[in-house]
Parts: C-alpha cells; sequence; structure tokens
C-alpha cells in the first residue's frame, strides 16, 4: 500500500495555546493518543513519527547560506509528521481530516512518499 507523510503545521500562537497549561495539554495530548491508536488499529499508522523542536537552520543555494530556521519568515511552523498508508492521496486526506492540529486552525500536509530504488 502506497505511503504518505503527515507534516503537522500550526502557528507558534496556537502551540502555546494547545499547551499554555497541564491541562489543556494533557487534553490535546489524549486527543492525539486517540487519533494515533485509532489510525492504527484501522492498519493505517506505519510510523508514528516525532515532534520537532522549535529552533533549527535552513541551508539553501549554490552558496549554502545557512541562516535560522525553521522558515521564520512564514506564519506556521512544522511540528512533526507521520507515515501512513492509504490506498490513495485521497484517503490519505481524509484520514488527515481527524488530525487534532486542526483543532486550533492547526493543517496537515499530505505528501505521497516516492520510492527510490539505490
Amino acid at each position: 500500500m502506497p505511503e504518505f507523510v503527515f507534516l503537522y503545521r500550526n502557528t507558534p500562537e496556537a502551540i502555546r495555546e494547545a499547551s499554555g497549561s497541564p491541562e489543556r495539554a494533557q487534553q490535546s495530548m489524549q486527543k492525539w493518543r486517540a487519533w494515533f491508536k485509532d489510525l492504527g488499529d484501522k492498519g493505517h499508522l506505519k510510523n508514528i513519527g516525532q515532534p520537532l523542536d522549535h529552533p533549527g537552520k535552513v541551508v539553501a543555494g549554490k552558496a549554502k547560506t545557512v541562516t535560522d530556521g525553521p522558515y521564520a519568515e512564514t506564519k506556521d511552523v512544522v511540528g512533526g509528521f507521520s507515515i501512513v498508508e492509504a490506498r490513495d492521496l485521497n484517503q490519505a486526506a481524509q484520514l488527515a481530516s481527524g488530525c487534532p492540529v486542526t483543532d486550533n486552525g492547526g493543517s496537515v500536509e499530505v505528501r505521497p512518499v516516492m520510492r527510490l530504488e539505490m
């Protein structure tokens, strides 16, 4: 079955809001755990992935210019990723629609994983 990466995006403000108190952080994690369990129980969760820490660097261009990142000029931050299996891109997008990140205005970027034979 084809694999897809889910990239979880949100604004720094929404991230702070979701984890602003111990109670809100716990409620948020419960939603994420329930969603991941559902994906796993249905055989779609290939790799739960990992959250990403906020600091980073961006290396770009022929000169290999290094700047602070990740992508400080954007209004959203990639907070983590997962790998899922689905029949096609449409099913993967449907699976992503249940993601808790959308509850507070975030988004899930769904991208097919290309198979490379090396």
